[in-house]
């Protein structure tokens, strides 16, 4: 996309992992990047990367809100919601719903909306039937976010991440730090997204932009946990421990662990092929952890 005269400025409420990959990207395109973070260190190592970082947090709203707003083209919403909703709506839904001359605003869900299928198919058009309480979160807050196409004009898009790997959060970095473990339930599988064809997708997204539009964002190859472990050790010349059985296993895991093993799904990720022209870096989790081994 070629950059215009007057340069495109992303406001990104949440500059953590996967949306701050998306802003180094569009730094290096010429663009204007902004949005929070939680913490002054965080707000510094952000600042000299040249984004201009504020400080948001549930219960620290924008000091500024209509200035730090102020010029955005485009804008992300990539915050957890909680028990009382999407924390930047309920802070800042006014603001939002003032701002002019958007083009484009993304929100970042989760495939988790929609529930378990023991194991059939999912696309955007399935029905969502979240089993967790972060699940009904994610489906409340992506209620709310579309509303603001319907009742303020708002280009709002919607993105259903499956889960999110990449450099520093791979299966190599458990295996590496002694965590990983081959937890074996038979028919159970996981999709996954690397976090540049995250980046490439909200981008792809930004250029065709569709209001209303939602999104599943995963790679072609859902597969079994224990698989994609087993590949890390096997990158990493070692050999693999035994599979655990999930009975076991499951007697030493969290809470939120837990949510992870209790849906089954396969998530088609067709409509960003056809719809917005994306050709994945890393179509499975093979390619995709070669390349985190590659980039050392």
């Amino acid at each position: 996309m070629t950059v215009p005269d007057s340069k495109p400025r992303l406001f990104c409420f949440g500059l953590g992992y996967s949306a701050g990959r998306l802003a180094r990207q569009l730094l290096a395109e010429g663009w204007i990047v902004a949005g929070t973070c939680q913490s002054p260190d965080r707000q510094a190592e952000l600042t000299a990367l040249g984004i201009d970082a504020v400080i948001f947090g549930p219960d620290r709203p924008l000091a500024d809100a209509p200035s730090a707003l102020s010029g955005a083209t485009h804008l992300l919403g990539s915050v957890p919601p909680d028990e009382n909703g999407d924390p930047v709506l309920a802070r800042h839904g006014s603001d939002i719903e003032a701002m002019e001359g958007v083009s484009w605003v993304g929100y970042l869900s989760s495939t988790g909306v929609y529930g378990d299928t023991g194991g059939k198919p999912v696309s955007e058009d399935s029905d969502v039937n979240p089993t967790s309480d972060r699940g009904r979160y994610r489906t409340e807050a992506e209620a709310a976010w579309l509303a603001l196409a319907s009742d303020h004009r708002l280009p709002v898009h919607v993105f259903r991440l499956a889960g999110i790997y990449g450099p520093g959060r791979s299966a190599l970095d458990q295996v590496r730090a002694g965590r990983a473990k081959r937890i074996d339930k038979p028919g159970h599988m996981f999709s996954r997204i690397h976090v540049d064809d995250i980046a490439q997708v909200l981008k792809a997204s930004m250029d065709r932009p569709d209001p209303g539009a939602v999104y599943n964002v995963c790679d072609d190859e859902p597969a079994a946990a224990a698989d994609v472990t087993a590949f890390a050790w096997e990158l990493l010349g070692m050999d693999p421990p035994p599979l655990q059985p999930f009975a076991e296993a499951e007697k030493e895991m969290s809470e939120m662990a837990l949510s992870f093993w209790r849906d089954n799904r396969l998530v088609d990720n067709r409509r960003i092929k056809e719809e917005l022209g994306v050709s994945l870096f890393y179509p499975d989790y093979r390619a995709g952890l070669r390349a985190i081994l590659e980039e050392g």
